[in-house]
């Protein structure tokens, strides 16, 4: 299959090949009368490995429609990869964050505002009509 430049180096960058993905040209749905019942412009690109499937019909041509459909497919793979990405990281600072303790400037602070708290509680009381 015949992809721009820049396609075909993010599927690289991705690690998919042209043969991991199923390329359908099918007719559109929606309005446009005659020629959309005629012509399959309509591209729809499913990625085998994970399921991933585009569909572009936003232009009259075919080709125009196949560049936007592997872009979609680019951008949907990336944040795929993205979103696990972050995911593992999410959880890497998580457990990070479980286990840090507090130093002992910290605990020191701590306990003086609690100490403080406290006594400002205490001094609350009945109001005498004295």
């Amino acid at each position: 299959m015949d992809l721009p430049t820049q396609i075909d180096e993010r599927l690289t960058a991705l690690g998919v090949t042209t043969e991991d993905v199923e390329e359908k040209f099918v007719r559109g749905t929606g309005p446009g009368g005659q020629k959309i019942n005629k012509v399959s412009s309509t591209v729809v690109l499913r990625h085998r490995s994970s399921g991933i499937e585009v569909r572009r019909q936003e232009e009259r041509s075919q080709v125009a429609n196949r560049r936007l459909a592997w872009l979609a497919l680019c951008e949907k793979l990336e944040a795929r990869r993205n979103a696990a990405r972050a995911q593992a990281l999410a959880a890497r600072e998580k457990e990070r964050r479980r286990k840090r303790t507090k130093s002992p400037a910290q605990k020191r602070r701590m306990v003086a505002d609690k100490r403080h708290r406290s006594s400002i509680k205490q001094r609350r009381g009945r109001v005498s009509d004295d």
